[in-house]
């Protein structure tokens, strides 16, 4: 096909079609005007407007590190001012306690120190929300005189009570705790539990080594009329504990005792590490004791996951303070 040119001397122009333009060109004709705007609207709202700057990436997620942290302060808040397990490794709170065993405190009933913190974190200025606890608690507190190791024991004295022993009897204020016999405690032996003496050594009812203590429920008086805290300790017989002079606690601390009475390092004794701890500041105090979460008689092992269940002391879980 040749147009003529323009120009007498100018040399035509030539344009060759292939077939496939030409169809091209005869179906681009034939579109209605109509369907020829829409396709064009269609176009341009599909491609992006360049505007000459990169597009801004989607925010992502906080990174790993970012999570650990939070998590991190998350637990930290949680057991420093909520509640925080604590595991019993001694036999010094037998028969409520007993080695294995693993506990939930509740942190704010005694109020808040440094020594509510992870790592007693010295964050804390003296001690806020302070309350004086209840004759008969079941207390966590740090150890004195190094205050840097938690201990739990029964709380007996409060300030301005006096405390004694005598004959194996608990005095307070001078008048008698009430001591009433009642049946052996008995533990089973395990990796984790063994009888203090060849004595106390029996034998279960399934056939099974056990150990079998004389046991006692102490009933503490009266307070503002209401009836003071039972439960119950271990007497294994005279022991230099058994008798003890009378002492006076003074403001700000306490008198605490082990349930197993003639197997604890307690306030009978001066504060030395590793052995008595004498009167307890109250700033010392961590927590109380709410409910056993958890007890094993220390034969799991991590590798035999089934383990972990035919260890489990299944009838002390739950119990409660």
């Amino acid at each position: 096909m040749r147009f003529p040119g323009p120009f007498p001397h100018t040399r035509p122009a030539t344009i060759v079609l292939t077939k496939d333009a030409t169809l091209h060109m005869t179906a681009t004709m034939t579109e209605d005007p109509k369907s020829l705007g829409e396709n064009a609207a269609e176009t341009s709202a599909a491609a992006p407007l360049e505007t000459g700057k990169p597009a801004k990436p989607a925010k992502k997620e906080d990174n790993f590190f970012v999570f650990l942290i939070k998590l991190i302060l998350v637990v930290g808040i949680f057991r420093s001012f909520f509640f925080s397990p604590f595991n019993i490794p001694s036999e010094s709170m037998q028969p409520r306690l007993i080695d294995g065993d693993y506990l939930l405190a509740a942190k704010w009933p005694y109020g808040f120190t440094k020594y509510s913190l992870p790592f007693s974190l010295p964050l804390i200025p003296g001690r806020i929300l302070g309350s004086h606890p209840d004759r008969g608690d079941v207390a966590i507190f740090k150890a004195p005189p190094g205050n840097d190791v938690d201990y739990i024991k029964r709380v007996i004295g409060l300030p301005g009570d006096t405390i004694q022993m005598r004959g194996g009897v608990l005095l307070l204020n001078g008048q008698p705790v009430k001591k009433d016999k009642i049946a052996d405690f008995e533990v089973k032996v395990s990796p984790n539990t063994s009888c203090i003496q060849p004595e106390f050594m029996a034998t279960a009812a399934d056939g099974s080594p056990a150990c079998h203590y004389p046991r006692f429920r102490e009933t503490l008086p009266a307070v503002n009329g209401q009836p003071g805290k039972s439960y119950e300790v271990l007497d294994l017989g005279y022991r230099p504990q058994d008798d003890t002079p009378p002492v006076i606690v003074p403001e700000g601390r306490l008198f605490m005792m082990g349930d197993n009475r003639d197997n604890s390092m307690d306030s009978r004794f001066p504060a030395q590490e590793g052995a008595g701890i004498g009167l307890v500041p109250e700033e010392n105090l961590v927590g109380r004791a709410t409910i056993v979460m958890w007890s094993t008689d220390g034969s799991a092992s991590w590798i035999k996951p089934w383990t972990w269940f035919t260890a489990a002391r299944w009838n002390r879980i739950g119990g409660r303070f």
